[in-house]
């Protein structure tokens, strides 16, 4: 399938489906950092890049919905990682591509869709991901909803490595600056901390988030 064009629709979809053990078990996407859910920073970074959203979800469906976009689950049991939720949007987009995002990154890229765009045509690739600077970032993903049908054989034999699967196809990765990609994992409360107090630093007057280069 050829890289999508700037007129081909887009779906982005936030993964907000693990068990988050780390944030003793927490639904990840509904923890409060800096004023508001990881879901509405998700949502407010995505929405302007893409033509409609899924919210990838195994908890608090009511919740979720409320935000006004549909809400799927993994279609296997038991969380098994970020790529059953992955499957889950691919048969559920009625678009032949999906931008995900971990509902966990509160500064996504605000060009992240147009630099996966750039790297699958200028690499040649089937998937994309973004590059941080020092190591690869499988969430922010670029990728063909043709392809269910080969997750779904990995997901079925056992495999739940969502790096291990992005590398059995051509894989782009789209390339962002270290310095201005800020570490703002949240797997533990500590880093939740961490990263409220950066954001709360880092707005600006208007209240606005800052865009990442």
């Amino acid at each position: 399938m050829p890289p999508p064009s700037a007129h081909d629709a887009i779906t982005g979809v936030i993964l907000a489906g693990g068990r988050a053990t780390r944030m003793g078990g927490a639904d990840k996407g509904l923890v409060a950092v800096a004023g508001r859910p990881l879901i509405e920073w998700a949502l407010a970074a995505l929405q302007p890049q893409v033509d409609n959203v899924l919210i990838s979800a195994n908890r608090n469906l009511e919740r979720y919905s409320g935000y006004g976009h549909p809400v799927i689950r993994d279609p296997l049991p038991d969380y098994p990682g970020p790529l059953a939720g992955i499957l889950g949007a691919m048969r559920a987009a009625s678009t032949d591509w999906i931008l995900t995002l971990p509902c966990d990154d509160p500064l996504p890229p605000r060009d992240l869709l147009a630099r996966l765009r750039t790297a699958l045509t200028e690499q040649g690739a089937v998937v994309a991901c973004a590059h941080d600077g020092v190591r690869p970032q499988p969430l922010h993903a670029l990728l063909p909803t043709a392809l269910a049908p080969d997750l779904a054989d990995y997901l079925a034999d056992g495999e739940r490595r969502l790096w291990s699967w992005l590398t059995r196809h051509r894989l782009a990765h789209a390339h962002y600056n270290a310095s201005t990609w800020p570490d703002l994992n949240l797997n533990t409360p500590e880093q939740r901390h961490h990263a409220e107090a950066r954001l709360l630093a880092s707005k600006g007057a208007d209240g606005a988030s800052p865009s990442r280069q």
